[in-house]
């Protein structure tokens, strides 16, 4: 990422993170203030952010999940916004940020499969959280391999770390594709019964 696109790119998907994030927790507190409103991203039976945000899953720690996503798009946003700045940071920084996206990716799994299989609806919303979360964590993986050295002092990562930067698109584009699979299977009934 040490491109002006791989800058650009983390900009953008932390600020549609972050944006999402706020909305998603404008939208709860909209809820939380009147049972009756509807969310913006309420649309369908399957597409219903309201059905999400009233499950158990949607306040995993006591608040509502979109909280912990503010904090962390705005870490990555800035991170973004220096990266245009051509601000170098250092290792220790990607090596947190690959950490804290990892983190972010397993809450965002565990948030998919609630979604499909418990919930039994899907927040637009979230979905921009869950397509977001992972190209940022690629990002930010290629930048801790770029910036770290093995033995020999060379900066690629070794062996692993130069299979997975040769191969993280593709790895990503199958990973969007279970996902899509996933939801189209899960919902095919309700798919089926529009045409």
């Amino acid at each position: 990422m040490k491109t002006r696109v791989g800058a650009a790119a983390f900009t953008v998907l932390s600020a549609l993170g972050l944006l999402a994030a706020l909305t998603l927790t404008i939208e709860r507190f909209k809820l939380l203030e009147d049972a009756s409103y509807v969310p913006s991203c309420s649309l369908n039976p399957v597409l219903s952010c309201g059905s999400v945000m009233v499950t158990k899953q949607a306040a995993l720690f006591g608040f509502p999940n979109p909280i912990l996503g503010i904090a962390a798009f705005s870490v990555a946003l800035v991170a973004g916004v220096l990266l245009l700045g051509r601000v170098e940071l250092p290792h220790w920084f990607w090596l947190g940020m690959s950490g804290g996206l990892l983190l972010g990716e397993v809450f965002v799994h565990w948030l998919i499969f609630e979604s499909l299989y418990e919930i039994g609806a899907l927040c637009p919303y979230c979905m921009v959280v869950w397509a977001v979360t992972m190209p940022l964590f690629v990002l930010a993986l290629s930048r801790l391999i770029g910036t770290g050295s093995n033995n020999t002092g060379s900066n690629d990562g070794g062996t692993i770390g130069r299979i997975f930067l040769e191969w993280r698109w593709t790895l990503l584009a199958v990973w969007y594709a279970i996902v899509v699979a996933l939801i189209g299977i899960r919902f095919s009934d309700y798919w089926t019964s529009l045409l």
